[in-house]
């Protein structure tokens, strides 16, 4: 199969086979075995993840949602409401410095945990674009492979048309001279 591969590579790329980047060699090492690039991405990117990568993407898919905005909207108001409603000894006095000290703790540990999810699906988007260079360069090759099969017939029909020709060509001038 090597060597079948190292065909291919002359043939499709018109480049040695050493001399391609590791990803374009697996892909031409599936084309010699027939073989498809059929691996779930996600899947695989999710089976890899830890405990604290799933809560981290949990929390940042709760903090990204209109339920998040509008529990917090829904506890801030009450907040306000109950401490302004218990004005004579509230909890948190106006201007609400325990609801600041929540909030800014909720913020510091919230974007940090977003960050690390989106780095992960940066990630996992990089992952998926270089799957998907590997599927469309296999099918571009196997089209040019197919380009050149087609090619190679059309030449074959054409030099066995020729042919006749010439045969019927010496049939005529034998038939005259």
């Amino acid at each position: 199969m090597d060597e079948r591969v190292r065909d291919l590579a002359a043939k499709l790329l018109s480049a040695g086979y050493d001399d391609l980047p590791e990803r374009e060699q697996r892909v031409l090492r599936r084309i010699a075995a027939r073989a498809a690039i059929s691996r779930n991405v996600n899947e695989s990117f999710r089976s890899e993840l830890t405990f604290g990568q799933r809560v981290a993407d949990r929390v940042a898919a709760f903090g990204g949602s209109w339920t998040f905005i509008l529990l917090f909207a829904a506890m801030i108001v009450a907040w306000v409401a109950s401490n302004l409603w218990l004005m004579t000894a509230p909890a948190d006095p106006y201007p609400f410095v325990f609801l600041n000290l929540i909030l800014s703790m909720i913020a510091a540990i919230q974007a940090p945990v977003i960050m690390m999810s989106q780095n992960r699906q940066a990630a996992k988007d990089r992952e998926v674009a270089g799957h998907d260079y590997e599927v469309n360069l296999k099918a571009e090759l196997e089209i040019l492979s197919l380009h050149e099969k087609l090619d190679d017939m059309r030449q074959r029909q054409l030099e066995d048309h020729f042919q006749r020709i010439e045969a019927r060509l010496d049939a005529l001038r034998e038939t005259r001279g």
